[in-house]
């Protein structure tokens, strides 16, 4: 039987949850890197992603499975994220801020350095799929760490995947835009005060007329990205595609 590894963060929830539900692969070893866990049919790695200390327990853990038997395929996708705290970045609280960029930007550059790491050299097809945001190319007053940390792995991306295309066999690296989603994390921008977040009446407005996709549908046009021919290092969004 093929080995088939899959790792995904933040999949306790949201999008997260919707791609585990979705994943394309049958009897596919599936793993939740996550604080909370819960999600039926995963092996959970308790990690808090906002915390430095918690980064070596994934890399174990990429280490280990990978290191248990040549898997077929690996593929690891960060889909964790945080809005929290949204505001004015002079005005936010500090250890809340702070924990916004160590989990949206340097632990989707550790965890993405451990997961290439692991497999490096290793015969299998590798791919790793960034969760990206809009708010890379499109600042948002309050969103001031969301916006940099997405802005961050866009370029890691670029970055890493041209050297991933001298490897061989290298992992097919990428970042995906997904569009507005009915998460929680819409959700977390409804609720913002227009001091807080000035343009939150338009995420408002966009629930108001359907325009969040659902996460199952988002979820399943990312897993079909697999099929697709897309060279390491490419940065998209899902509504540019055909």
């Amino acid at each position: 039987m093929r080995r088939i590894l899959v790792w995904i963060s933040g999949a306790s929830a949201g999008l997260g949850a919707a791609l585990v539900t979705t994943v394309p692969f049958a009897g596919a070893e599936l793993i939740d890197i996550s604080r909370r866990g819960g999600t039926p049919g995963t092996h959970h790695v308790a990690a808090d992603l906002a915390d430095p200390q918690s980064w070596p327990l994934v890399d174990k853990d990429f280490r280990q499975r990978i290191g248990a038997g040549e898997p077929e395929f690996a593929i690891f996708i960060h889909n964790a994220g945080t809005l929290t705290p949204l505001g004015p970045a002079d005005r936010v609280d500090t250890a809340e801020y702070t924990r916004n960029v160590l989990l949206n930007s340097a632990a989707a550059q550790v965890l993405g350095h451990s997961f290439l790491s692991a497999l490096s050299g290793r015969d299998c097809e590798q791919h790793l799929i960034m969760v990206s945001s809009g708010a890379a190319t499109n600042p948002h007053e309050g969103e001031s760490s969301y916006c940099a940390g997405k802005a961050a792995i866009d370029q890691w991306v670029r970055a890493v995947g041209l050297e991933q295309q001298h490897r061989s066999p290298g992992c097919r690296v990428l970042s995906v835009a997904p569009g507005p989603v009915d998460t929680a994390m819409q959700a977390e921008l409804r609720a913002a005060t227009p001091d807080a977040v000035p343009v939150s009446g338009r995420f408002r407005d966009l629930h108001a007329r359907g325009g969040l996709a659902p996460p199952e549908t988002v979820a399943r046009a990312i897993w079909a990205l697999l099929d697709r021919d897309l060279d390491s290092g490419t940065v998209l969004y899902l509504r540019d595609l055909d």
